[in-house]
Parts: structure tokens; sequence; C-alpha cells
């Protein structure tokens, strides 16, 4: 399991959220951020309503430390995997749709075209007796502002950095989005080690190799009337077409061997049955990380990362990945410069200990 993409990025406090582009609350603009690991307010914020302005802030924000983004986490696995992963919905954004932070909260995509959410789609029909699951405690239209509101009250010092960096990823129209979960975690391993640049050309020749004239695939997408002519086109192949194929011919993508027989075992365990959209979608957290990191070639970091940017699951603290570490030491006050080049192993910045500690009190919206 490699932290090296997320080592590269910075991190705001890995405890905040930001708030939904939805949310009612003014849209601040920054205007000037501090280097001596403070954030000040904006000189001029505006309300980005009718023609009122507000009058210049005469007060500063209690210091917090940071550094220079938010969330390294949500770069360091997304930046890796396609946005073909997913399917943005071209209609509203469903407002009222049963969620709860220890259950996948996106809509997950089976193989043969159909869609399976852990819930209901309404509350009547989502009560334990009938789905087995803990009731919900959200819909889709108020996850994101219950967390947000939930991290302020808890630590108010987190406010402004919640107002400074809109979250897409836990409003309405990201919870909207469609995953294919085989998709997304086969391109998790092909992004391993690698550039985005090297994933996103061996990812396209992987796609490409199923869709050649003649291929399975390829008569899959004439059937269902695919588009030909390029891999914008192309059909993601499924889990068991892939794991009927052999690993000389999956190395042709641009594979190693070891890579190979990742992609080829993870197939095999969507083809049997073992994985599938109902059961990711329905495990709880702790079942979700036993249930894949039995899978060759997934560890806990990429089954974290996993669990939050494609199944959408809010309570996420990845203590593994390398941002959350400095995003904890730096909330607390430590010099991540003076840490970075010091020894400590894999909690250089932090201990593991430390970091559950300071994160118990934002549970159940730990989302780094």
């Amino acid at each position: 399991m490699s932290l090296r993409r997320s080592a590269r990025l910075g991190a705001i406090p890995s405890l905040t959220a930001p708030m939904s582009s939805a949310a009612p609350a003014p849209a601040l603009k920054v205007t000037r951020v501090q280097h001596n690991n403070s954030i000040t307010k904006p000189r001029k914020p505006t309300i980005k309503k009718a023609t009122t302005k507000t009058p210049k802030s005469k007060h500063t924000t209690p210091s917090l430390p940071t550094t220079s983004t938010t969330t390294a986490t949500s770069s360091s696995y997304w930046d890796s995997t396609p946005t073909s992963t997913t399917t943005r919905p071209s209609t509203p954004p469903p407002l009222n749709r049963p969620v709860d932070p220890h259950r996948t909260n996106a809509t997950l995509l089976t193989p043969h075209g159909s869609s399976i959410n852990a819930y209901p789609t309404t509350l009547a029909e989502a009560s334990p007796s009938k789905t087995g699951l803990p009731h919900p405690t959200a819909t889709t239209g108020t996850l994101l502002d219950q967390g947000l509101a939930h991290l302020i009250a808890t630590d108010p010092r987190l406010k402004p950095v919640i107002e400074a960096h809109p979250c897409p990823l836990f409003s309405p129209a990201g919870l909207a989005e469609q995953i294919d979960p085989f998709n997304s975690l086969t391109s998790s391993i092909i992004g391993q080690q690698v550039s985005g640049a090297a994933a996103k050309s061996i990812r396209n020749k992987f796609v490409a190799l199923f869709n050649l004239p003649g291929t399975a695939a390829a008569s899959a997408d004439a059937s269902a009337g695919v588009e030909e002519g390029g891999l914008a086109h192309s059909r993601f192949p499924t889990p068991d077409i892939v794991a009927r194929c052999d690993i000389p011919t999956l190395r042709t993508a641009g594979l190693s061997q070891r890579k190979a027989e990742y992609i080829q075992g993870l197939a095999e365990k969507f083809a049997s049955g073992e994985l599938s959209a109902r059961v990711l979608a329905t495990a709880s957290d702790e079942e979700l990380v036993e249930l894949l990191t039995a899978v060759r070639g997934l560890g806990r970091w990429s089954v974290e990362m996993f669990a939050c940017f494609a199944l959408k699951r809010i309570d996420v603290f990845s203590t593994g990945d390398l941002g959350v570490q400095r995003g904890c030491a730096a909330f607390v006050g430590r010099d991540v410069g003076k840490l970075k080049g010091k020894g400590g192993g894999k909690f250089k910045y932090m201990s593991e200990k430390d970091m559950l500690e300071l994160a118990a009190k934002f549970a159940p919206y730990r989302y780094d």
C-alpha cells in the first residue's frame, strides 16, 4: 500500500469537512492567507445575494494551524481514478433518499446496469425490520448540513475553514452520482505506484482490450447500441469477462504481473458474488474493511479511500494517510515542516493513538 501520492499534497486539518455548495450560508471569498500557520477572515466578505454588502470586518478568526489545501486524500486517491467511474445525473438530485454515515451513501451500479442503494428510496420503507440495517439518520438533502453543524458545534474554529472550502462530495448532487464499484476498485489497483498519467494510459489500454472487435465486451456494446469510435463510448468490462481473461493478455495493457493477478482476483470475487454492489452498499464500516482487505492488492488505505470517495461514507478516518497525519498535527499546533525530516516510521507526524483520540469527538462525521 503506497502513501506517496497523498504525501505530495498539503492538508488543512483533516477533521474539517467543507461546506456544501448548496448550503444557504454566505459564500466567502478568501483574499489573503497568512503564512504563519493561521487563517484570517477575508478582508471584504460579500454576500452573493441581491445587492446587499456587508461592512468591512474588524475581527479575525481564532488562529487555526493549516497548510495549503484541503483534504489531501481527496486528490491522492481520486486523481488516479478516472471520472468515468461515476455517472452524473442530468436531473436535479433527490433530496429525501435515506442515508446514514456508516453505510454506503452513493448509488452503486451492478455489472449489468441496475442500481443499488443501501436504503429504499423512502423513509417509510427504511425501517430496520424491513432492511435489517440501523434506522437511517439523514437524507441526501440533510447529511452534509448535519455533518457541518456537528463539526462547528464541536470546534468553532472550523467554521471559517468549512466556509472557505466547499465540499461537493457529500452534497445532494455528489450523493446522486452513480458508482461502478468494480470499475473504481480496478482503477485504484491500476493507479498504485505509478503517476496519474501512466495510470490513465494503462486504464485506457485495459478498457480497449475488452472492446476490440470480436470480444464479448464489444458484442455487448453493439447489442446495447453503444457508439463505436473511442474510449469515451467504450464500456468498462464486467467482472466475469475479466475473470476469464488470462494473465498474459491482461499484461498487454501495460499491467505488471502482480497487478494483473490482483485485478483478475478482484474480478473473480465479483463474478462469484462474494463481492457485489448489494454487499458493498449494506456492509458496516468494519465489514467493508474486512471484505476488501481480503482481496490481494487492496490494503487498508486503499479501502478507506474507496469507502470515502466512491462509496461516500462520511465517517472515514484514515490514520495511515500522510495527509491526515499532517492535518492532525497542524490542527494541534505542531510545526509539520520540522517534523517532516524526522523519523517515527509510519506515524512520523502524530501517533495513531493521539489521532484517534483527537478525532473521536467529531464522529460520526470524521471525513478527512
